[in-house]
């Protein structure tokens, strides 16, 4: 209810004579109504009162002293109720009269009419106060006088259907307006939309009719935009069109209409074109890196029924249909796992940023990292592998420690997607190796670091042969200082220093022997070595490979050319080392060697000398063998032998779990393998190790029922 108008009261007493009551009373009832009906009607014609309004308030106090308020209840109903209806004739009577009015002027037209109402009755009240407070309040059955003169409005005015689809109309014409740009008068809408809420058929009257507009509207405007526009655009377009519809709602419409119009405007612009908008814009949103867009794709999917999901769903497939083509095409294989992890951190930072580290999200693209990087089976593996190797070898500049342990636990993240981990390890061990026994690791500390989070991710035994190469490295050392320490005390003490590094074969790669012929010192060296370390290890075998040796030379000299055959024949090495050695000596930066012809590359005939012109700046140069790619045979090997240690841990588990279950159908016993290997494996290649386990004679079938096994004690 409008602001009522308070005026302040001072009680006047009344003396009046017993017998004299009932006539005084009569005439004086009569009398002050009298008065009191040429104020209200002063009022309602908006005239000057000809009486004081202290001295209303006090007639109307003294009229309900003398019991009469139920009467002046119903004359003062009456009165303005007669107003009310002269107040229809005179306006809306005739409405051919209105209807060359346009929408516009009818509405402030009807906003007159409404606020003048609105001020009569808050006027009449204020005279009529007392009534109000004292027989009204009393009787719940009675409106008020304020919601009498709501009633009478609503009543004879707005329930007028030709009135009420004008003004509705109108004011449905002006949101029109505004929607496509206009500026309207927002303060006249908020007047008469409150009118309707105050006489409560604002929801009748107006708000279905603006739903059903609102429908309408941006039902069509969604179409036409999702043709017209590109995503980011549209995105744009749709958060701004939310924003002036809450603005609507603060400016003028009333706070009920919020929630159905919200979700009417996000239905037809978001909710109709879901799947639209994601086909059309994500993949073009996530390549090019929209950030800002990217935020409201998920602010906006956010705010409809399902949005999240279906986002989610896209998000999931952009992602295994982008990482599938870097892990699934060969040509990129050099580029795969750098790919990988630009990739993999682009994605974080999305997550992270647009869509508010939403753990559905985020468990979605491990989900999809894991399937796009297992379909292409042991590759991934294999290059994760190579690509450690590179940032742990020595000459790698491109990083600090503290960036190159950065760079391993993104890589260790990656690793964790990977299914064939024994397909890593493989690769891995051989790189190590290599990197230990030529001395090209770049820290101890980066390889200690990369072995610690290794075991922190698949246990002690993935990496305890790993940690043996470490521990075989170390010893050697101990075992070096004994050795010269024996050498010393030798009566023949050699000038040629020797460095053992003693392996485990268990822990090291399998290394193809190779028989060189080696100078007679060097001969006559290993066999000391041979015999001093046997003393201390009784029941051991040394097996020398000198293919992963290196030497220091100190002088040399020969002026003779020498063919490569000659080299062939007199070293034993075999024909691509070789090359690879001499390539080295003659091709590189130091060429300690003339070749002749001169060329980049060794071939058969190539001759050979020393180059007694070769200097050097520095006093100690090291000469690195030409490291060759490695081979697709040696890529092939070492699968190979991973796939040979997978079919021995298939039969070890198969044994294992007859053993203890002694009977097992197929199918549980497949299960139980599943369960137990920690790499995949295919339902035919665990047929193929049960087959040979039964030729083994390790357990057998049943013989009424094929599909059961018995194990073989």
């Amino acid at each position: 209810m409008p602001d009522a108008l308070i005026l302040i009261r001072i009680r006047n007493t009344l003396l009046i004579p017993r017998g004299e009551m009932p006539k005084l009373a009569e005439n004086y009832t009569e009398d002050t109504w009298l008065k009191l009906r040429d104020a209200v009607g002063a009022i309602q014609n908006s005239t000057s009162i000809k009486y004081n309004l202290e001295e209303l308030y006090q007639a109307v106090e003294n009229l309900c002293s003398y019991k009469v308020s139920p009467t002046l209840y119903k004359q003062l109903r009456q009165v303005c109720e007669d107003h009310v209806q002269a107040q229809i004739h005179q306006f809306f009577l005739n409405i051919e009269l209105t209807e060359s009015l346009d929408n516009l002027s009818f509405l402030k037209r009807m906003n007159r009419c409404w606020q003048d109402h609105c001020r009569q009755t808050i006027m009449i009240r204020s005279i009529f106060l007392f009534l109000d407070r004292t027989y009204v309040l009393q009787n719940s059955l009675l409106p008020s006088i304020w919601d009498t003169g709501l009633e009478l409005f609503r009543t004879h005015i707005v329930s007028d259907s030709a009135v009420q689809k004008r003004t509705v109309d109108g004011i449905l014409e002006q949101i029109e307006l505004e929607r496509s740009g206009e500026t309207i008068d927002r303060s006249l809408l908020r007047s008469l939309l409150g009118m309707l809420s105050d006489l409560q058929v604002y929801k009748d009257s107006f708000e279905e009719r603006f739903l059903t507009e609102t429908n309408r509207l941006y039902a069509a405007e969604g179409q036409r935009l999702m043709q017209e526009r590109d995503v980011p655009e549209y995105l744009h377009h749709v958060a701004r069109r939310l924003e002036e519809e809450n603005d609507r709602i603060m400016s003028y419409l009333d706070q009920s209409t919020q929630k159905p119009l919200v979700s009417c405007v996000e239905k037809q612009l978001l909710g109709e074109h879901m799947t639209a908008i994601l086909q059309k814009g994500l993949s073009i949103l996530l390549d090019g890196n929209r950030v800002t867009e990217l935020t409201l794709l998920y602010l906006l999917f956010s705010k409809v029924k399902g949005g999240l999901l279906t986002l989610l769903q896209f998000w999931r497939d952009y992602i295994k249909s982008f990482g599938g083509e870097i892990v699934c095409s060969p040509e990129k294989d050099k580029d795969m796992v750098q790919d990988l992890l630009d990739f993999k951190d682009k994605m974080d930072n999305v997550a992270q940023s647009c869509f508010t580290r939403n753990e559905g999200f985020i468990n979605a693209m491990k989900e999809a990292f894991e399937t796009f990087i297992n379909k292409r089976p042991n590759k991934p593996a294999e290059l994760i592998a190579k690509y450690v190797d590179s940032k742990l070898r020595a000459g790698n500049k491109e990083a600090t420690e503290e960036e190159l342990e950065r760079i391993l636990d993104k890589i260790m993240i990656i690793f964790r997607f990977i299914h064939g981990k024994d397909v890593f390890e493989a690769f891995y061990k051989k790189d190590l190796a290599k990197r230990l026994l030529v001395g090209k690791s770049a820290s101890v500390d980066a390889e200690k670091s990369m072995l610690s989070k290794l075991k922190h991710e698949c246990g002690a035994a993935f990496t305890s042969k790993l940690e043996g190469m470490f521990k075989d490295m170390e010893l050697s050392k101990d075992i070096m200082i004994q050795f010269k320490q024996y050498i010393q005390n030798q009566s023949e003490p050699s000038n040629i220093e020797l460095t053992v590094n003693i392996l485990t074969m268990g822990y090291w790669p399998s290394y193809i022997p190779m028989e060189v012929h080696l100078p007679p010192e060097m001969v006559k060296l290993q066999e000391v070595f041979k015999l001093f370390y046997l003393g201390k290890h009784s029941g051991r075998k040394l097996q020398w490979q000198p293919t992963l040796g290196t030497n220091c030379l100190i002088s040399a000299h020969n002026d003779f050319l020498i063919l490569i055959e000659e080299i062939r024949t007199a070293t034993g090495i075999e024909e691509g080392e070789l090359k690879r050695t001499l390539q080295s000596l003659a091709c590189g930066k130091a060429r300690v060697l003339n070749k002749n012809p001169r060329g980049k590359d060794v071939e058969d005939g190539d001759r050979f000398n020393f180059n007694n012109d070769f200097k050097h700046k520095l006093f100690r140069i090291k000469i690195n063998q030409i490291q060759m790619k490695e081979t697709v045979e040696e890529q092939v090997s070492t699968t190979e032998r991973v796939f040979q240690d997978r079919q021995y841990q298939i039969d070890a588990a198969v044994v294992r779990i007859m053993k203890m279950r002694k009977t097992l159908s197929h199918n549980l016993l497949v299960s139980e393998l599943y369960n137990q290997l920690k790499f995949p494996v295919k339902p035919g290649d665990l047929k193929k190790r049960i087959e040979s386990l039964i030729d083994r004679d390790y357990m057998e079938r049943d013989k009424e029922t094929p599909n059961q096994y018995h194990y073989v004690a």
